[in-house]
């Protein structure tokens, strides 16, 4: 088990996404406002309660960020590297650790390297740096998922993965404090294993998750040198066992989650810049309990910025289709509107429960009571304990007790 970095074990993360937040992509009226939007948010964060800012891609990009034209560049839409440097010197201020999107699977199609790879064939500089074939003398790259315009990196180069480390390790030095391995599971374990064990000489406090969705997380931590995967069946058994009125998926999850704690400590989240908000899939009325499960079972709790205030939208399976997810934050908090107000206290009392009580961060769970509408479950470690108690019916409900039953929290509260 890869012991993971101490700080690791007290943060709590604000997701973000900075094109989208900065009203940067897609097009809107207005310019896109830059980091420094993003930094004039950081007190908000603060408040809420969390000590970690997750960013979405910041590097120069053809369009959604995802697919990048260049990894040592802030992309301008959001400013330059001075920008970048002043949002590492407000978060330092505030005590917020900060998490960069490394999207290192694949590039823009547009992206100079591969633009000459087509250029001078395949004896050329950087023919060898993409997963691309030539049949017939004719290009033919391999991309992402079905995305044309994301062409992958050959990650069998020896030349590629020293690129990542030299992209990773000027991050690190210009302050950021961990990597989000952006579509870990389309990358061979073998390319982390050989990209991390120098960074970790130079940084020994950074952070590394690769974003799985499916599989054997333990064994991709593991084969990988990762220090953490992203929690997707944590994600999709809340909501859905919520949706469905059907507790006994979300504790056949959390029986594999005590598993999984034994190796690493997961990623947790219950929302994300990919998939529908949370409020959405499983309703506004049961958003409160499914923060109650994320924020009192192991592993290092994510929050999608919006969520904390309820914000609904659903992803679609078109182009654009992830946009509503991806929302502009406006100038001022008074902007967000007060309808919002009684999920983000929630949010802050559970997420002050969760610190009052660290041991949580490696908590094992045990069902006590389970039905389709109803689950009960006690959480233990390091001679802590608490009782959560979840309830559907006659309306949503939950309550968090300590060991001899008094009442820490109550949602909706009398």
């Amino acid at each position: 088990m890869q012991q993971p970095t101490p700080w690791i074990e007290r943060t709590i993360w604000w997701q973000v996404y900075p094109l989208g937040f900065t009203a940067a992509f897609p097009p809107r009226p207005q310019p896109g406002r830059g980091l420094g939007h993003l930094i004039a948010w950081l007190d908000y964060a603060r408040e809420l309660g969390v000590n970690g800012l997750a960013l979405g891609p910041i590097f120069a990009a053809s369009s959604h960020g995802y697919d990048t034209l260049d990894h040592f560049q802030i992309d301008p839409r959001l400013g330059d590297q001075s920008d970048f440097d002043a949002l590492v010197s407000a978060c330092q201020q505030r005590g917020l650790r900060l998490m960069l999107d490394g999207v290192f699977n694949h590039v823009s199609r547009q992206h100079p390297w591969f633009q000459r790879a087509l250029r001078e064939g395949p004896e050329g500089r950087y023919a060898g740096f993409f997963a691309l074939d030539w049949p017939n003398g004719q290009p033919r790259p391999r991309v992402f998922e079905g995305h044309g315009d994301l062409v992958a990196l050959n990650h069998a180069n020896p030349e590629v993965a020293l690129y990542v480390q030299q992209v990773m390790d000027h991050w690190l030095n210009r302050g950021a404090d961990a990597w989000r391995l952006d579509a870990a599971y389309a990358v061979p374990d073998a390319f982390w294993r050989s990209v991390l064990p120098e960074l970790r000489q130079d940084h020994r406090d950074a952070w590394f998750v690769g974003e799985v969705i499916h599989g054997d997380y333990a064994r991709r931590v593991e084969a990988g040198g990762l220090d953490s995967v992203t929690q997707y069946e944590l994600w999709k058994s809340t909501w859905s066992a919520l949706a469905s009125r059907n507790f006994f998926e979300l504790d056949w999850t959390l029986k594999r989650h005590n598993g999984f704690l034994d190796h690493f400590l997961p990623l947790t989240f219950i929302g994300n810049h990919d998939v529908t908000r949370l409020a959405t899939a499983a309703g506004g009325d049961k958003a409160v309990l499914a923060l109650a499960v994320l924020m009192t079972v192991g592993g290092v709790p994510s929050i999608y910025y919006g969520d904390e205030r309820g914000f609904e939208a659903r992803k679609e399976n078109r182009p654009g289709g992830d946009d509503a997810v991806r929302p502009a934050f406006p100038a001022t908090v008074a902007q967000l509107g007060a309808w919002g107000e009684p999920v983000y206290r929630a949010h802050q009392d559970l997420i002050g429960l969760r610190r009052r009580h660290p041991w949580l961060i490696r908590a094992r769970s045990q069902p006590i009571d389970l039905t389709m509408t109803r689950y009960v479950y006690v959480v233990r470690g390091d001679g802590g304990e608490l009782v959560v108690d979840l309830e559907l019916e006659p309306s949503p409900q939950v309550e968090i007790r300590d060991s001899v039953g008094r009442s820490l929290y109550r949602w909706p509260r009398a």
